[in-house]
C-alpha cells in the first residue's frame, strides 16, 4: 500500500472512532425508575410529573423512559419492587410514594441517585443528613409542614362552621409526626373553645368504625389529618363524611375534587411537577447531596360550595375571598 493512502485511512479511522462513540453516547436515553406505593387512585400525578418534564424538553417514549414499579398500595412490597429498578441500571430512581418507598429505595442502592417525594420528616427518618445539604445519594421533596398547619385547618373548620363545640381528629396510628400534630391540635381547639375527639383508623376497614365512634361521640364536624393511604382512600372518606353529614376540612385538594367539603395544604400536583427540576439536574450531572430538599412554601384554600350546600352551611364570604379555588 502506498504511504498517502494509507495515512489517509489511518487519519479516517482514528476520526471515525471518536465520532462513532459520541454518537453511541447521544443516542443513549436516560431511564428513570418510579417506584410507587399506590399511583392508581391518583393518575394525575403520573401525569404531573410528565408535563414538568415536557417543561424540561423530556418527552417518555422519545428521549427518556421511565420504568414504573407499583406496590398496589401493599408497602411490603417496595424493597424488592427498588432492587428490581436498581437492577434494571436505571439513571435516577424516584420514589414518589412518601416515606416507606423512599427508605426502601435508599435501603436498594447507595449510588443510583434518588428523588423522592412525599416523605413527611426526611431528616429524622434517615433518608438525608440535613435539609440543606442532604449528603450522600438522595434529595427530593419533603412534605413537612409546621405542626401548627392543623391548627389552621381547624381554624377554617369553625368558621365555615360557626358554634362548633366538638370536633373529632381522624388519623392513622403510626404516622411519626402525628404526635406532633396532635399537641398542635389540641393547643389550637383550647383557643377555639372546642372539644378534640381523637379516632384512629389503620386501613378502609376502619373507617365505618371511626364514624360510628364519631357519632356516638356527638362530633359535629371533623379534621382529617394527612397521609398516603388517606389520599388514595379519600373517595369512601368523602362519601362517609356526606352520610353522616359532617362537615370535614381535609390535608389537600383532592379530597375537595372527591367532595369533600374543605382543604388546607399544599398543592401535591405541583410538587410532582417540581420533581422534575430535581431529575433533570441529576440527569445533567448534579450530585443529589448538593440538592437542598425542598419544603412546601405555599398553601391553598378550597371550597366545595357543593358540599356545603348539601351541609345545609353558607360558607361566610370573609372565608369565600381568603379562598384560592372554589367549586360550585
Amino acid at each position: 500500500m502506498e504511504r498517502r493512502p494509507f495515512l489517509a485511512t489511518l487519519a479516517g479511522s482514528l476520526l471515525a472512532a471518536p465520532l462513532a462513540a459520541e454518537a453511541q453516547q447521544a443516542a443513549k436515553v436516560p431511564r428513570i425508575g418510579w417506584l410507587s406505593l399506590d399511583l392508581a387512585p391518583n393518575p394525575h400525578l403520573r401525569e404531573a410529573l410528565l408535563l414538568g418534564l415536557r417543561d424540561l424538553g423530556y418527552v417518555e417514549g422519545r428521549n427518556i423512559v421511565i420504568e414504573i414499579r407499583d406496590a398496589g398500595g401493599k408497602s411490603a412490597r417496595l424493597p424488592a419492587l427498588a432492587a428490581e429498578l436498581v437492577a434494571l441500571k436505571v439513571d435516577v430512581l424516584f420514589a414518589g410514594g412518601g416515606t416507606r418507598s423512599a427508605l426502601a429505595a435508599k435501603q436498594a442502592t447507595r449510588t443510583v441517585p434518588i428523588v423522592f417525594l412525599g416523605a413527611t420528616d426526611p431528616v429524622t427518618d434517615g433518608l438525608v443528613t440535613s435539609l440543606a445539604r442532604p449528603g450522600g445519594n438522595v434529595t427530593g421533596l419533603s412534605m413537612s409542614a409546621a405542626p401548627e398547619i392543623v391548627g389552621k385547618r381547624l381554624e377554617l373548620l369553625t368558621q365555615a362552621v360557626p358554634g362548633l363545640s366538638g370536633v373529632a381528629v381522624l388519623l392513622q396510628p403510626g404516622e411519626r409526626t402525628n404526635k406532633d400534630m396532635l399537641k398542635a391540635a389540641e393547643v389550637a381547639a383550647r383557643a377555639l373553645g372546642v372539644r378534640l375527639q381523637v379516632v384512629e383508623a389503620r386501613g378502609p376497614a376502619d373507617f365505618d368504625r371511626a364514624f360510628s365512634d364519631m357519632t356516638r361521640a356527638r362530633a359535629r364536624a371533623l379534621v382529617v389529618f394527612g397521609g398516603p393511604m388517606f389520599l388514595n382512600e379519600r373517595r369512601p372518606l368523602v362519601d362517609l363524611a356526606a352520610k353522616n353529614r359532617l362537615p370535614v376540612v381535609y390535608s389537600q385538594r383532592e379530597f375537595v375534587d372527591a367532595g369533600g367539603l374543605l382543604a388546607y395544604g399544599p398543592n401535591i400536583a405541583d410538587m410532582f411537577r417540581r420533581a422534575a427540576t430535581y431529575v433533570d439536574k441529576i440527569l445533567k450531572g448534579a450530585k443529589p447531596g448538593d440538592l437542598p430538599v425542598e419544603q412546601p412554601t405555599k398553601f391553598e384554600l378550597l371550597i366545595n360550595l357543593k358540599t356545603a350546600r348539601a351541609l345545609g352551611l353558607t360558607i361566610p364570604p370573609s372565608l369565600l375571598l381568603r379562598a384560592d379555588e372554589v367549586i360550585q
